[in-house]
């Protein structure tokens, strides 16, 4: 990846007219994508991260903004005239035609030399693991197969930039986990830059160089994986973002008094709020001291989920906290239903919230 910019979006709005109100989707996104980055946009659906793809790609015109690609000024420009491709979920592949002429078409359109046709599909074939599938038509291979030819389709005519819109969205959990491997390690190999919309939080932390957090039109926090996951910058972010437990209170010295016990929040005064990851706390049967945060509850729900367990604990005040526990050893539970325990985890492990 280097520092230029590949992709840049100032202050990009776009507006809708619906029952006669004006809504707006996407609200003044400014976003700058490096050239070669692998850069997710993640949010629900509704949040506004597939418009604002399309308005890369041409297919939708902002209200107000600028779109730019590698420094040129292309809002007004037709998709046609812009130098992306794009691969849909839906995959859009020719149902007559052979895995090659998919691959072929958008070079035979250009007019590109037979010969060099041949060499480009088949170095791409080869990137995306097909070779020797060439003469298959689309209905004849698996829905991961049919996947990496829309992307040798995408991807042959050598495009600066490739959006991706939830292309692994029809596939089941683990090829679609299979693929998201295969997506990075293509993306490595071509060197292009990848602009990735999903929903899918594992999607994006398991292949982006950066991610861009959108919620209601807005991107609520852009930085690399994990610190949007170890350092969230909203309670929309640590919610979103795989699973997270958020204590609110006031803090005095340092401390803030939840479910008859304390988080530690070192140098923070007045109303705070906190989140803590799961897989940070301990459960124990006693007080872990003042050196920690620890706070006691009674054991709500006991789930084993194969590599770890994970436990819901309600606090007296009415909070509920998740808790994971690796299961490394055996599978016996540290706790049961009913049991009334401690929960602990550093104070390095607590995170402010907007901090």
């Amino acid at each position: 990846m280097t520092g230029l910019s590949a992709i840049e979006l100032e202050d990009v709005v776009k507006e809708y007219l619906s029952h006669g109100e004006v809504v707006q989707a996407v609200k003044g996104v400014t976003l700058d994508i490096a050239e070669g980055e692998f850069f997710s946009l993640l949010g629900p659906s509704g949040c506004g991260k597939t418009t604002t793809m399309r308005m890369v790609a041409g297919f939708e015109a902002p209200t107000k903004g600028l779109v730019k690609l590698h420094g040129k000024d292309v809002t007004d420009v037709p998709p046609n005239k812009r130098d992306v491709n794009m691969v849909f979920q839906s995959y859009a592949l020719f149902p007559h035609m052979s895995v090659w002429d998919n691959v072929a078409f958008g070079l035979k359109q250009r007019r590109t030399p037979q010969e060099e046709i041949r060499r480009r599909v088949g170095e791409m074939l080869e990137i995306v693991d097909l070779a020797g599938r060439e003469k298959r038509r689309p209905r004849e291979m698996s829905g991961g197969q049919q996947q990496r030819v829309a992307l040798a389709r995408a991807l042959v005519n050598r495009p600066r930039a490739l959006l991706l819109d939830e292309p692994l969205g029809a596939l089941d959990l683990k090829l679609r986990q299979a693929m998201q491997i295969e997506l990075k390690r293509i993306q490595r190999e071509v060197g292009i830059t990848f602009v990735y919309v999903t929903h899918d939080q594992n999607e994006a932390l398991t292949m982006s160089d950066r991610i861009a957090v959108m919620n209601d039109g807005l991107v609520e926090q852009l930085a690399r994986p994990r610190e949007i996951y170890e350092r969230p910058s909203t309670a929309f972010v640590a919610g979103f973002i795989g699973t997270s437990n958020l204590l609110a209170g006031t803090a005095t010295g340092g401390e803030v008094k939840v479910g008859g016990g304390r988080v530690l929040v070192p140098g923070r005064e007045g109303e705070v709020t906190v989140t803590v990851r799961p897989e940070k706390i301990t459960i124990g049967a006693e007080d872990p001291g003042p050196e920690v945060s620890g706070v006691r509850g009674t054991v709500a729900e006991v789930v084993y989920l194969g590599t770890y367990t994970s436990y819901s604990v309600s606090l007296a005040d009415g909070t509920d906290i998740t808790v994971f526990q690796q299961n490394a050893h055996d599978s016996v539970a540290t706790a049961e239903r009913g049991d009334s325990v401690w929960l602990s985890w550093q104070a390095q492990h607590s995170y402010v919230i907007g901090s």
